[in-house]
């Protein structure tokens, strides 16, 4: 059959505007490929080409707030494989196992692994040397990527607030746990290309993605006061072969740590050579224990801003022990003070006459000051593991439970609760929330990212209470317990404390935790010294014989340091130690029976003489001023 020539046109024509539409079809997506989706397929063949050997960033440096480095950095090369490209893995695995001292077995099996990149974790962070070494080799395969490791330049210096990093650079402990995110920065890598076989791709440029390096973290501390706590606390610890030893000095007006430390210590570089709990427990915070007599101090504050006490017009008679609810209470002096002022008691850490004060508050109006200044919750600081101390449930409270809390017994503080209280007895009456991070600044660029500044919680008490403290613990340094941490040049307040260690529920025997806290200048505080030493050996367990002369050695050192002005004409140059003998003042007993007498002499002996009941003499006479225990001759007769 033939066809018309117009059929014939018809079908050109609509196969011609079909191939047209194909073509047209086929341009459109070949620019819509080349222009619209070339670079999106390009990135994606160069990752499928591509190979990355990472670089480290340079973790954050740790420095005090002078700029001292306290953690830093240190390269330390890795040595990476790209198995693909391994030519001869038999002479390779040969060399790299003499060069990185594993064994040829080991190292073959690493580097023929079906990976795209193998990190050998016996060249992790080597040296410099070696890595030089490996370079020599001009090994196929075989690449150095630049590290680093971390770097503790003094060692166990303020090790357990430092913490440490681990291989990873990540933080495990201490402040680099805390800031981990902020110190670690951010990868950077090495980026080749390579075939679908692993060989490398010569005629593409290397790419390279810079690591961002972690912000460095500026503290609070003062690596002057902290080099003193150090040296004082390496010193207690060859002097007593404690159990344990704390430190801390803080700024009372800002709530900012100025040094802090404790015993046993150890190397943060070397942290895998200690024990868990030596490294995980930072004794300041974690710890809790019977505060013993530096708890007195809340009590007394409660006591002056309630109006329940006159320190120096009102007074007080010590026997020695005092019963309360069937319970017989102790002062730690073998047949007490005697009579004595207020600010006696405060300054003899008498604890029938805390006692006493305790009982004139009663326990909801104690209980409140003790939760106001901070016992029984954590301080907030910015480091992990605080403890938050053990306070008697306020519906259990009797008068035992009373009067034990208000000289510091049977209930369990932390040290930094007792260093942020007694800050805000005696700065003004401010509880402050203590912290170590004073910022965190942009290494490149030296922009400050994050500022900390002192955070006020509440105002504990007034001022003019705050200032009868800071005189009743001056006092306690120069005339009573404290005396070995008075400074020459310096007005120094503070209180000692001694508390029976517990176990199994029971009070150990010879087992005490002694202690002293202490501030300066005592009319303007800037600096509070604590220091609490667990079970020295070889000596008299009392606060004020072992922990007030070391917080006397900080304390004068650091405020020089920190360029306090000495003000010697400010000072009271009186000092008594503990062991000084109590002077008593005879009084006038002419005229007295025999009965009252008895009630009055208690630390005095009497060499009667004469028969009747009534005194007609006394020798020495009234106001002279005899040692504690001395003996005064009475004659008697019956008077008409």
């Amino acid at each position: 059959m033939r066809v018309s020539n117009v059929t014939v046109r018809k079908r050109l024509t609509i196969a011609l505007f079909v191939g047209f539409l194909i073509f047209f079809i086929i341009d459109v997506r070949l620019g819509y490929v080349q222009f619209v989706l070339g670079n999106w397929l390009t990135d994606g063949a160069k990752d499928s080409w591509s190979r990355n050997i990472p670089f480290e960033p340079q973790r954050g440096e740790i420095i005090d707030r002078n700029g001292v480095a306290l953690a830093t950095n240190i390269s330390a090369p890795t040595v990476y494989v790209v198995p693909r490209q391994i030519e001869d893995p038999a002479m390779t695995a040969e060399k790299l196992a003499a060069v990185l001292n594993m064994s040829k077995e080991k190292a073959y099996k690493e580097i023929t692994k079906n990976a795209m990149n193998v990190r050998i974790n016996e060249g992790r962070k080597i040296s410099h040397e070696k890595a030089t070494e490996i370079r020599a080799l001009d090994l196929k395969g075989v690449y150095i990527g630049e590290d680093s490791k971390r770097y503790y330049p003094y060692g166990n210096y303020l090790s357990h607030v430092l913490g440490f990093a681990g291989v990873d650079n990540q933080g495990l402990m201490g402040l680099e746990l805390y800031y981990d995110k902020e110190l670690k920065g951010q990868k950077g890598s090495v980026k080749f290309y390579a075939n679908a076989k692993g060989q490398r791709m010569n005629d593409m440029a290397d790419d390279y993605e810079p690591p961002i390096d972690g912000l460095d973290l500026k503290l609070t501390i003062d690596s002057k006061v902290q080099t003193i706590i150090e040296r004082e606390l390496d010193i207690a610890e060859a002097t007593y072969n404690p159990d344990g030893l704390i430190a801390i000095a803080m700024d009372p007006n800002t709530g900012e740590i100025l040094g802090m430390s404790s015993r046993p210590g150890f190397d943060p570089s070397n942290f895998q050579e200690v024990a868990p709990e030596v490294y995980n427990r930072n004794l300041p915070v974690w710890s809790t224990y019977e505060p013993g007599s530096t708890f007195k101090i809340i009590t007394l504050a409660a006591a002056l801003e309630e109006g329940k006490v006159d320190l120096e017009k009102e007074h007080f008679h010590d026997s020695g022990s005092v019963k309360v609810d069937g319970a017989t209470l102790h002062c730690w002096k073998r047949g007490g003070h005697g009579s004595q002022s207020f600010l006696e008691v405060v300054q003899n850490s008498c604890n029938p006459g805390f006692v006493e004060l305790g009982q004139r508050l009663g326990k909801e109006t104690l209980f409140k000051y003790i939760k106001d200044f901070g016992f029984g919750q954590k301080t907030g600081i910015d480091l992990q593991g605080e403890g938050k101390g053990i306070l008697f449930n306020i519906d259990r409270v009797g008068p035992v439970e009373l009067a034990t809390t208000a000289f510091g017994q049977g209930v369990s503080v932390t040290p930094i609760q007792q260093v942020t209280a007694l800050s805000a007895a005696i700065n003004g009456g401010t509880l402050y929330t203590p912290y170590i991070a004073k910022e965190l600044v942009d290494p490149a660029t030296g922009e400050t990212v994050m500022k900390n500044t002192p955070q006020a919680k509440r105002k504990v008490i007034s001022e003019e209470t705050s200032k009868e403290i800071r005189y009743a613990l001056e006092s306690v340094v120069a005339q009573g317990t404290g005396g070995k941490a008075f400074v020459d040049g310096y007005r120094v307040g503070g209180k000692t404390g001694t508390a029976q260690k517990v176990k199994d529920g029971r009070y150990m025997e010879n087992n005490h935790i002694v202690s002293f806290i202490g501030f300066a200048p005592a009319d303007d505080p800037q600096l509070v010294v604590y220091v609490a030493v667990d079970n020295p050996k070889g000596t008299v367990q009392f606060g004020g014989v072992v922990a007030a002369p070391i917080v006397g050695a900080v304390m004068g050192d650091s405020l020089r340091a920190l360029g306090v002005e000495q003000r010697e004409d400010q000072i009271e140059k009186v000092k008594k130690d503990w062991t000084d003998p109590v002077m008593v003042e005879v009084p006038d007993v002419v005229g007295m029976s025999k009965k009252e007498i008895r009630e009055l002499f208690v630390n005095l002996k009497i060499d009667p003489s004469g028969e009747g009941e009534i005194v007609v003499k006394q020798t020495p006479q009234a106001g002279v001023k005899l040692k504690e225990g001395s003996t005064i001759r009475l004659y008697f007769d019956n008077k008409e």
